[in-house]
Formats: structure tokens, C-alpha cells, sequence
């Protein structure tokens, strides 16, 4: 914020013999009432000059947005925040190391909105915690994808084999159905987005399925046949994403509850400033730049608010159902 400049106390000089000026008795008082009149229309002008520009420049036109994140120091939301400040919004970003905190944080205040989910991790949020955050645009879709340290083909992994697979609810369950499509594990009645191990058909499955902590899908690489990971454990894992024996489309619609979104307060799912915060996202000098950090991984989705919504209601009422 520019600081306040106050300005410094005028003095009059009042000895006037001083400078040498004729010595005029009958004519002091007017000049000395004359001149410091004058200093005191001066030092008022300039008071007047300092607050008025301290207004222009405050905070009256611009917008203070405060983002929830998990990834603050990715290299986009430099240019992202230089962009939104080129339109008077201030962004502050408040980043999370742990994904369960970003939601209360925003259903409590202490942030406008938050980029860190896709639409399912939301549904059980709000279903688990009676909240009613709400999507007010989408961002991108990243692939689950298969790894494995030793097989370079989905055929070569042998009946009986071990996949490793995430523990954590939402990922687990995208984990099966991606092992499902490729064809190494049956579900019994197709499964869900909420499957668990416990309804693999193991008659009819190729592998068996190890759960582990999603941080752990790539260092248990050397110990099973294949692992599905995240695609942000993959990259920091050093795994090339063009290796991946498998991974689910993100521009199927059984990709729909994967999409990456901004969520808000529900009071707030119209404010115009958030929706512009949606849209700069989207702009192509922020897009290359997350396309560039995921290694060309990330497709970028364009939902309207009250689709994203439509897709929110239905998973919502899957996990509360389950939940029951």
C-alpha cells in the first residue's frame, strides 16, 4: 500500500530586520498577518494534495483475493498474479501442505477461494462436513496413468501379478476403474467412484491390488509389477508420463469427477471478481505454462459454472448415499 506522506510543519521567519527590510511600524502587523496567512494556504493545499492522491491510490479500486493452493511456488502463479494485477486484483495466495486444510480454511473465511481438487474430492468434503462449497469453474483434468519398472507393455504383466494402487478414498476408487479399463482387474457391477478392493472379482481379475499411501506408488515400483500413481507424484518422482503403459482419458466423461475446479462459498459463486479470477486461469500465458509444469499432461476443461454444479449434485448425492 503507498504510505501516507505528512507534511512537514511550515516556520515563518519573523524578524524582518533580519533581511534588511525598511523599518515600516505602521505596515508590520498586516505583512506578517499576510504572510502567514498565506504559508497556512500552502500547507493546507498540500494536506489537501496528499490525502487526495492517498485515495486515488488505495485500495477503493482494487480487489484483495486470497487463493487457497497447494503449489504456490509453481513457476504460473508468478505470471498468473502479474496478469490479475494488470486488472486491479491482488491475489495472495495461501498455500497448504495438507489437502484437508484448504476447505475449512475456506468455508471459515480466511480464504476467497481455493484451486487444489477435482469435483469428487469436494462431494465428500461437503457431504462429510455438512458444507456447501460450490465450483464456480473448472481448470484442467490430469491423467491416472499405470508405471511399471518392469514391463514396457500392459501384456506383459503376468497373471497373478501385483499392482500397487493409492490408499487414500477418492484416488483408490479412480485407481480400480482405470486398472478395470485396462482390462487387469474386474469390478463387480462395473464399479463406482467409490469402489473399493473389497469389490474386485478376483475369479475374474488378471492381478491383485496392493493399496498404499499415494505418496508411495513410486518407490514401490521396484517391488511389484505396476503401480497407478498421481500424475503429481509421477513428475515428482522423475517418471517420464510418455512411459505410462495406461491411463484414463481425461476428455472421457467418466473423467467428469476428476475435474480440477475453483471452489467458493456458496454466497459468493457469482461475485464478478472471482469469476474473473476463473477466466485469467484460463488465460494462454498461465495454461502453457501449467501445461508446461505437468509435462504436456494436464487438458484444460471449459465448464460452465452451472455444469460443474449439475456434476457436483450427482456425485454428492453418490457419497452421501454411501455414507449412509
Amino acid at each position: 500500500m503507498p504510505e501516507n506522506n505528512e507534511p512537514e510543519n511550515a516556520s515563518n521567519n519573523e524578524s524582518s530586520g533580519e533581511l534588511g527590510l525598511p523599518d515600516k511600524p505602521r505596515r508590520t502587523k498586516p505583512i506578517l498577518l499576510g504572510g502567514i496567512a498565506a504559508v497556512l494556504v500552502a500547507v493546507l493545499a498540500v494536506v489537501l494534495i496528499v490525502v487526495n492522491t492517498g485515495s486515488d491510490e488505495g485500495s477503493s479500486d482494487r480487489a484483495v483475493v486470497k487463493i487457497g493452493v497447494a503449489d504456490a511456488s509453481k513457476e504460473y502463479w508468478q505470471t498468473f498474479i502479474g496478469i490479475a494485477a494488470d486488472e486491479g486484483i491482488d491475489v495472495e495466495l495461501v498455500n497448504f501442505s495438507d489437502y484437508q486444510q484448504p476447505n475449512p480454511a475456506l468455508s471459515q473465511g480466511q480464504t476467497d477461494l481455493n484451486l487444489f481438487q477435482h469435483l469428487l474430492f469436494l462431494a465428500d468434503y461437503n457431504v462429510s462436513n455438512n458444507d456447501d462449497l460450490t465450483p464456480i469453474g473448472s481448470t484442467y483434468v490430469v491423467p491416472l496413468s499405470v508405471y511399471s519398472d518392469k514391463h514396457t507393455d500392459l501384456a506383459q504383466i503376468p497373471d497373478g501379478g501385483t499392482v500397487a494402487i493409492p490408499n487414500d478414498a477418492t484416488n483408490q476408487a479412480r485407481a480400480l476403474l482405470v486398472l478395470q479399463s485396462a482390462g487387469l482387474i474386474s469390478l463387480k457391477g462395473g464399479g463406482n467412484v467409490l469402489s473399493t478392493p473389497a469389490e474386485i472379482d478376483e475369479a475374474a481379475s488378471k492381478v491383485s491390488v496392493t493399496p498404499v499411501d499415494a505418496s508411495q506408488t513410486v518407490p514401490a515400483l521396484p517391488s511389484v509389477d505396476a503401480s497407478v500413481v498421481n500424475n503429481n507424484f509421477a513428475l515428482d518422482g522423475g517418471l517420464d508420463p510418455t512411459t505410462a503403459l495406461y491411463g484414463d482419458d481425461p476428455n472421457s466423461p467418466v473423467a467428469e469427477p476428476y475435474i480440477n475446479i475453483v471452489a467458493a462459498r456458496a454466497e459468493d459463486k457469482d461475485n464478478p471478481t472471482y469469476q474473473r479470477i476463473v477466466e485469467l486461469y484460463q488465460d494462454k500465458r498461465v495454461s502453457d505454462l501449467v501445461q508446461a509444469d505437468s509435462k504436456g499432461t494436464s487438458v484444460f476443461v471449459s465448464r460452465t459454472s452451472e455444469d460443474l454444479e449439475g456434476v457436483l449434485s450427482r456425485l454428492t448425492d453418490t457419497v452421501r448415499t454411501a455414507k449412509q
